[in-house]
């Protein structure tokens, strides 16, 4: 019996083709996973600081869109860092990153993907964290917790 719990992927982007594209891509993988058109609709942006247990996690991964309503992509990100956010897989999606938005990015770790990828590019970037996913990791269930 596998008792491990399945990978959890949080996808921020305004475009319902994208979502839906992600979503399907991680569901094939059997992933956990939560869509949003924008980072004010999850409840995770209004929390104060990361309130996940010390070795729990929103998720394994968060994969952003850098333009949105209400609030850019790379401005959520770094406002989870700071709130001590323990997700250690970012990734930003954009079709017109600038060099500022890059150079804001790497420095944090954050994965780059330029629109339109390939869906081969994200394939490649997710093997690679998988392996990097600790096999005893734990997820909270923020998203049954009213936080607002």
């Amino acid at each position: 019996m596998n008792d491990k719990r399945p990978y959890r992927v949080l996808i921020f982007d305004d475009d319902d083709s994208i979502r839906k594209l992600l979503w399907g891509y991680f569901d094939g993988r059997k992933y956990e996973v939560f869509t949003f058109p924008d980072p004010k609709s999850c409840n995770l942006c209004d929390i104060q600081s990361c309130d996940c247990p010390t070795q729990e996690a929103c998720a394994d991964i968060i994969i952003s869109d850098l333009n949105m309503p209400f609030m850019k992509g790379l401005d959520f990100l770094e406002l989870q860092i700071k709130k001590g956010c323990k997700c250690r897989h970012l990734a930003l999606m954009s079709g017109d990153l600038t060099v500022a938005d890059a150079d804001r990015a790497k420095p944090l770790g954050i994965k780059l993907f330029k629109k339109p990828f390939r869906i081969r590019e994200i394939d490649e970037w997710v093997k690679k964290v998988e392996g990097e996913i600790p096999a005893g990791r734990q997820l909270t269930d923020w998203y049954f917790n009213d936080r607002r």
